[in-house]
């Protein structure tokens, strides 16, 4: 006879996910703090890490101890005999000093979404933004751009989040057929001067506002890629594109409504040449809607921090690019939860 074992039901991941902010703040408040830049200059004691932090004796090695068991310190010894070291992700991501940083968008996540996140069931009931804009301060970006020392590290740590995606898509996108690309909202310059690094024979421009050419001429020049990567200014919502055989759009949809969205995706098909590219990269919702748990709550943030924008499935870019004039549209997978949607004109 046989027997059927009947799955045993538990809490754990109930209680994993419903307490992750204990996790989630801890890391993020050493990232605040920069104690994995310090780590990475020399192994430390608990007390040598108290005295550059400013921290308290008592939870000291509870701190400590928990980014241990995370996984993102090392430890030899215990309590005040323990020395403590990077972990080699924490190491190359979150060390200030290193190129490869990603923690600017964490500290961005620290001190400023981690509490408007506190009032999400306020933005599920109104639709309404639940950031600066709600206490009648200037929006995130508008503060942003009228600061150039803050615009700079903001579009440092967009530019970190996406290095990788960018490097990816450069690299197995066929740019075989094409010349010109113009990266739409394209901030610091990141994307446009890593596919003209990986295709020698593209030229390139990133199109911004006013305020970002500055910073991206600064990148363009840096890499040593003036001769094919040009830094042009202009409002993508009311001017048009730069005339172009592809066309990308990094993180850009997501911060609109379908009305915007569609004014974005019509302006790319209008200056693309025949046969040319529209290249959307961003966390992608898987088409069933049951998967990709990051873009869906992506999309969450939208909402907190964007009058109307929202992340989207294929399906629905698919619909928009196909009402727009676009003839086919195609997926690549890129890092993590984000993939490239692209539209052929």
């Amino acid at each position: 006879m046989e027997t059927v074992t009947k799955k045993q039901v538990d809490p754990s991941k109930i209680m994993q996910v419903g307490m992750g902010f204990f996790a989630s703040k801890t890391m993020l408040t050493a990232v605040n703090m920069g104690l994995f830049t310090h780590l990475a200059k020399a192994n430390l004691t608990g007390q040598s890490i108290k005295e550059k932090l400013g921290l308290h004796n008592r939870g000291l090695y509870d701190f400590l101890d928990t980014l241990v068991a995370l996984g993102f310190l090392k430890r030899t010894g215990i309590k005040e005999t323990a020395v403590y070291s990077n972990a080699e992700d924490a190491d190359l991501f979150l060390d200030k000093n290193k190129p490869s940083y990603i923690g600017g968008m964490l500290e961005m996540a620290n001190n400023r979404l981690y509490p408007f996140w506190n009032n999400l069931e306020e933005g599920l009931k109104t639709g309404k933004p639940q950031n600066e804009t709600k206490s009648g301060d200037a929006p995130i970006f508008e503060a942003l751009y009228a600061d150039q020392s803050k615009l700079r590290e903001f579009l440092k740590a967009m530019g970190g989040i996406q290095m990788g995606n960018f490097m990816m898509f450069s690299k197995v996108f066929d740019f075989t057929k094409y010349h010109t690309l113009c990266d739409a909202g394209g901030a610091g310059g990141y994307l446009a001067t890593q596919v003209a690094l990986n295709n020698p024979h593209m030229r390139c421009i990133t199109f911004d506002l006013p305020a970002v050419e500055p910073v991206a001429r600064e990148h363009i020049n840096a890499m040593g890629l003036s001769d094919r990567v040009a830094a042009q200014s202009g409002d993508f919502l009311t001017e048009d594109l730069p005339k172009a055989d592809v066309i990308t759009m990094g993180n850009v949809l997501h911060d609109w409504g379908t009305k915007e969205k569609k004014i974005l995706i019509k302006k790319a098909y209008d200056a693309l040449s025949q046969g040319g590219a529209l290249v959307v990269i961003e966390n992608i919702i898987d088409d069933n809607r049951s998967e990709n748990a990051f873009g869906l709550m992506m999309s969450l943030n939208m909402n907190i921090e964007t009058p109307e924008g929202f992340d989207f499935s294929a399906a629905d870019f698919n619909d928009w690019a196909k009402e727009c004039g676009f003839t086919q549209t195609s997926v690549i997978p890129l890092t993590g939860p984000s993939s490239a949607v692209i539209a052929i004109k």
